[in-house]
């Protein structure tokens, strides 16, 4: 059995639910009414400078939502796009959990920019459960690119085997499994919790 010492964690779609992605860019559109085959290409063409910190919140939603005049005004806009983040109770409890064991180094791996990444952070009180935060809106670098994983491992100068990454997404998964790291697929918290025993992570010992 792998002797764990780091646990590496997607945030959105694992811990919470996901912070602007597809599901909640629809629920935006949708009370704001706003038309899809507007917003959409505009998205694709900022969402990587936007991810990467190098577009702030209020420049990406300057040049998808409010690049013409709407009736409504930019900083309802923002209030929504945060209510639209919610805790998943069980898996954050886990995580959690572990955390308090102090059994193991627990750091994220995600992609989020940067006002939606530190509002997470702080609403949901992440700081009492991560000691490192390689977020790509801090380190420029996005999943499934392989550098973000190296990173990872040379910030908490760890070995690749010693690690276990934790994603909802397959192809953010190979990436971690090429670099020799355990993988696991979340799905739920129960399901999670069975994967990592199979690997000896636990929150008590025995």
């Amino acid at each position: 059995m792998p002797d764990i010492s780091t646990l590496f964690w997607d945030v959105g779609g694992v811990i919470l639910t996901d912070a602007w992605d597809h599901t909640q860019r629809a629920e935006a559109l949708a009370k704001f009414g706003l038309d899809a085959g507007e917003f959409q290409p505009r998205h694709e063409m900022l969402v990587s400078s936007f991810e990467r910190g190098k577009l702030s919140l209020d420049e990406y939603l300057d040049r998808t939502v409010f690049y013409r005049q709407r009736s409504f005004t930019s900083e309802a806009f923002r209030e929504y796009m945060l209510s639209l983040s919610k805790p998943k109770s069980e898996t954050l409890a886990l995580a959690r959990e572990l955390a308090n064991s102090r059994r193991y180094f627990m750091s994220t791996i995600n992609n989020e920019s940067l006002e939606l990444n530190l509002y997470r952070i702080q609403s949901f009180g992440l700081r009492e459960i991560f000691s490192l935060f390689v977020s790509s809106c801090f380190v420029e670098l996005r999943k499934p690119e392989e550098g973000i994983y190296r990173l990872a491992l040379q910030l908490t100068q760890k070995s690749p085997e010693e690690c276990c990454f934790l994603d909802d997404r397959p192809l953010n998964l190979e990436s971690a499994s090429r670099l020799g790291m355990h993988a696991i697929r979340v799905e739920n918290a129960a399901q999670l919790r069975a994967e990592l025993e199979k690997l000896g992570v636990r929150a008590q010992r025995g």
